[in-house]
């Protein structure tokens, strides 16, 4: 391969050299701008993918988070995303500080670099010239005093020949001549010098200087070629060395896609809305036959009618507590009071003439006429949503999430426990410390902070163990309820209890406890529009047990009832799952009051309550 160097290949060619190398960091910075736009590319799609994650990411709280999987693996995916958006921002960052910063900088060393090699070329090729004119001029000063010699030769030889010419005139013209002669001879010799000067001169340049100056420029020009070689590998490097990173992030995304479990959800589903209900039991059947007259042809299915006073089949006949189960928002139907009657005087003849002729037929007339108090199953959602306050216990909910609610309290009371508990044996032993080097400390300092540190542990313990009691108390009503079988028993009532829309228990308050338990906001309870007309019956409703309060209530709000503590009234309508039940006191005033504020007692055979067989 053939070498070639500026120096000797490129003596003659300065300007065009000087324009290559100018061309050289033109180009260098041409790229440098390259890298610039470049990196701003990678920050800007660095930010818009921050943007996007930050746009779609969660604002809530882990905990209020969906856990289904699909949700999860989204959530692994944007980060995933925020990752591979950080690895682009160090794509952004290693262009900027090893590529166009290091550009930059080599840049501005090459320009200084050029022109110093360039001065250093002009400096020597203005010596030449210079050299080139002394040179040149005493070669004019040479030929000039060559051709005054030669004239002063002319005019002596023409005076010596002359014969009128006198001897002075020719003594002049000689004496001329040897001046004119001995000026040509000094001005050879210093043309001679000067010119042997300039041709050393111009050898050193050339060969010299020259090729010196020149191999400095293409060794400057080869190192620039050199660093963009190296910039542009770097350039690639820069996304290469990131490049394992995105593949990781990109892993995750596919390990996300992966991790998605429908059955997980369904699972998560069923584990986040489950009630803990059994499904409703069989409606017991209908007979609307039973006022039809039938004839005896053999081609109808007559019902006999019950003679002789025998009394109905109880499979065809449908109680009013049943009535009011199927009717679970009916109103109550009216009839008389019968406080002044005696109970066991009284029969289902005397009151009803028509019950004692068709008991279900009567029975079937009374379903028809009851007035339901919520339209529709819209008005119902909205009066549990209305009705349902979150109660201290999370009695307002099903059994299965009510358990969910009381273990995750259970858990976290445990936790504050256990870090009370740290602080106390932290503190107990400062307080060993101190005792034993008094100069440390004053152990009665500590004092009120263990003081307030156990009493803080007794609340917790106290708050762990009352909700112990509800969650065993519900984990049993559950276990009751998943083992007991649908019962057409519609008659069954709680003697100690009360159960919820939701189906949750909450057992009487304690008698000994006096401090009102939660009061449901009877303003979201009963609604004028939904429940006025219960209370413009013309008959007031059958008394079906009686309750004590345990608390006081003012019975401020539109249809409560004011009671003080211990009195007794009677209840006429059960709580319904809202918190309230229907009470009336001696004097005949009749309204709500809060369930958990009374103690209930059913009777079966209470007074003035009719049961239908």
């Amino acid at each position: 391969m053939l070498s070639h160097y500026f120096g000797t290949d490129l003596y003659d060619q300065f300007e065009n050299l000087d324009k290559h190398t100018q061309w050289g960091i033109d180009f260098l910075e041409r790229y440098s701008k390259f890298v610039k736009e470049r990196l701003e590319i990678e920050q800007t799609y660095a930010k818009q993918l921050r943007n996007l994650v930050k746009k779609y990411c969660p604002k809530r709280s882990k905990d209020d988070e969906p856990r289904f999987s699909s949700c999860v693996s989204f959530y692994s995916i944007l980060n995933e995303l925020n990752d591979y958006a950080g690895q682009r921002e160090v794509v952004a960052e290693e262009m900027g500080h090893k590529v166009y910063g290091e550009l930059m900088r080599y840049s501005q060393d090459l320009k200084s670099e050029r022109k110093q090699h360039l001065q250093e070329g002009r400096k020597a090729q203005q010596y030449l010239d210079q050299c080139w004119k002394q040179m040149d001029n005493s070669k004019k000063k040479f030929e000039r005093e060559c051709k005054e010699a030669e004239k002063s030769q002319i005019s002596y030889d023409r005076l010596d020949n002359d014969i009128n010419a006198t001897k002075s005139e020719v003594e002049k013209a000689k004496s001329q001549l040897y001046l004119r002669t001995h000026s040509a001879d000094e001005s050879k010799n210093e043309y001679a010098a000067q010119l042997q000067n300039f041709n050393g001169e111009q050898w050193k340049h050339f060969n010299v200087a020259i090729p010196q100056i020149f191999k400095n420029l293409q060794d400057m020009d080869e190192r620039r070629t050199v660093k963009l070689g190296e910039t542009y590998r770097s350039f690639a490097d820069v996304e290469r060395r990131v490049v394992p990173i995105i593949s990781k992030c990109l892993e995750g995304m596919v390990t996300a896609a992966k991790a998605v479990d429908q059955r997980k959800d369904s699972a998560i589903v069923v584990e986040s809305f489950k009630s803990g209900f059994e499904p409703p039991g069989d409606y017991p059947f209908e007979d609307y036959s039973q006022n039809l007259s039938r004839t005896g042809s053999d081609n109808t299915i007559s019902t006999p009618k019950n003679e002789g006073g025998v009394k109905p089949d109880p499979k065809h006949s449908i109680s009013k507590t049943a009535k009011n189960k199927l009717w679970l928002f009916g109103k109550k139907p009216k009839v008389r009071d019968l406080s002044s009657v005696d109970t066991n005087t009284f029969s289902h003849s005397t009151l009803f003439p028509k019950f004692a002729s068709d008991p279900i037929a009567f029975c079937l007339s009374e379903m028809r006429t009851v007035k339901p108090r919520i339209a529709s199953f819209r008005g119902l959602k909205r009066r549990v949503r209305l009705r349902a306050p979150s109660l201290e216990d999370f009695s307002h909910l099903p059994p299965e999430q009510r358990r969910k609610r009381l273990q995750a309290r259970i858990d976290e009371l445990s936790k504050e426990l256990q870090k009370e508990v740290d602080q106390r044996d932290a503190l107990n032993k400062m307080k060993d410390v101190y005792e034993k080097n008094p100069q440390m400390g004053d152990p009665q300092s500590l004092q009120p902070k263990i003081s307030e540190t156990m009493c803080n542990m007794e609340k917790l313990r106290s708050e762990i163990h009352k909700n112990e009691s509800w969650l065993s108390e519900v984990e049993g009503k559950v276990s009751t309820r998943g083992d007991r079988r649908p019962s057409a028993d519609v008659n069954h009532h709680a003697p100690h209890g009360r159960e919820s829309p939701e189906g949750s228990y909450t057992d009487v308050p304690n008698q000994e406890h006096r401090s009102p338990p939660h009061q449901p906001d009877p303003r979201q309870a009963h609604q004028p529009d939904e429940f006025d007309d219960e209370f413009d019956d013309d008959d007031p409703l059958p008394v079906i047990g009686h309750c004590k309060a345990l608390y006081s209530f003012n019975g401020q709000n539109e249809g409560t009832l004011l009671m003080k503590e211990n009195e007794v009234l009677y209840i006429i309508e059960e709580d319904k799952g809202d918190g309230w039940t229907r009470a009336r006191k001696q004097s005949g005033e009749e309204g709500y009051v809060p369930t958990s504020y009374v103690e209930i007692a059913m009777e079966k055979n209470s007074k003035g309550a009719v049961t239908y067989i």
